[in-house]
């Protein structure tokens, strides 16, 4: 849109939504980048809303999300808390000050959850405004959970894998590149930051090169576009509600 276009949509009021996510490593089989899927996620939700009555708008997209354990791979671009934390409250600091204050956030990032909430807060001390973020690859999984085992769920698995087969499939690769097994200091890395010792979890710099992924592995036999196609449009129905109900409860406070 041109900005004298937005100019005047925004004249309405509408619901504006921000979709975040990174551009971090999921394996040999995925793609970078979910960033796009956040985007392309944003958009339907945006025309689903928008068909049932609630005009909304989509921004483009922050495809950096804050640093944790992908700075090992090549290509995989992040932000430090700081800069992600300014960069995200100049973002919605240029729609609050021409009157769009009807946000959501559709975060597709774990690693953004404890800024996006630091930066809210803030914003609701100061200004009084409600601004949720509706943690798009969590919900996700939530759907999923009710057709899926446990055990499928984790970095590079579901529910993004199937999500991703379905809304980019030409991106998935054959999963034929399993790491082996890596330690530090004589023991086995578990997961993100963490080593194996007698059963418990110690925290460790441990990045993405070392982690395991038996999720990827009990994933992927069973992962398929129908299954993503399947969540993906609950996904998107339960967003544009989620829309509509903050236009519905913000116009019912302005009217006060």
């Amino acid at each position: 849109m041109t900005a004298l276009d937005f100019a005047q949509a925004a004249a309405s009021k509408p619901v504006i939504l921000l979709p975040l996510g990174s551009q971090e490593d999921h394996g040999p089989h995925l793609p970078m980048g979910d960033y796009r899927l956040a985007d392309l996620l944003a958009g339907r939700i945006a025309a689903a809303a928008t068909a049932q009555g609630s005009r909304s708008f989509v921004a483009p997209c922050l495809p950096f999300g804050v640093a944790d354990y992908f700075g090992c791979s090549p290509g995989g671009l992040a932000l430090s808390p700081a800069a992600f934390r300014a960069a995200l409250a100049d973002l919605l600091e240029g729609l609050l000050r021409h009157g769009l204050e009807r946000i959501v956030i559709l975060n597709g990032h774990g690693g953004n959850v404890p800024v996006i909430h630091e930066v809210t807060l803030q914003l609701r001390r100061e200004r009084g405004l409600v601004i949720p973020s509706f943690y798009l690859w969590k919900i996700a999984r939530k759907l999923m959970e009710k057709r899926v085992s446990v055990a499928r769920f984790g970095h590079g698995a579901e529910p993004l894998l199937s999500l991703t087969m379905a809304l980019r499939g030409e991106t998935v690769h054959a999963d034929d590149a399993a790491p082996p097994p890596q330690t530090m200091l004589g023991l086995k890395v578990s997961n993100f930051g963490t080593l194996d010792f007698e059963g418990v979890d110690i925290d460790a710099p441990a990045e993405f090169d070392a982690v395991p992924r038996a999720a990827v592995t009990a994933a992927w036999p069973e992962a398929s576009a129908a299954l993503g196609q399947e969540v993906a449009d609950e996904l998107v129905a339960l967003g544009a509600r989620f829309v509509a109900h903050v236009d519905k409860k913000s116009k019912e406070a302005a009217a006060f």
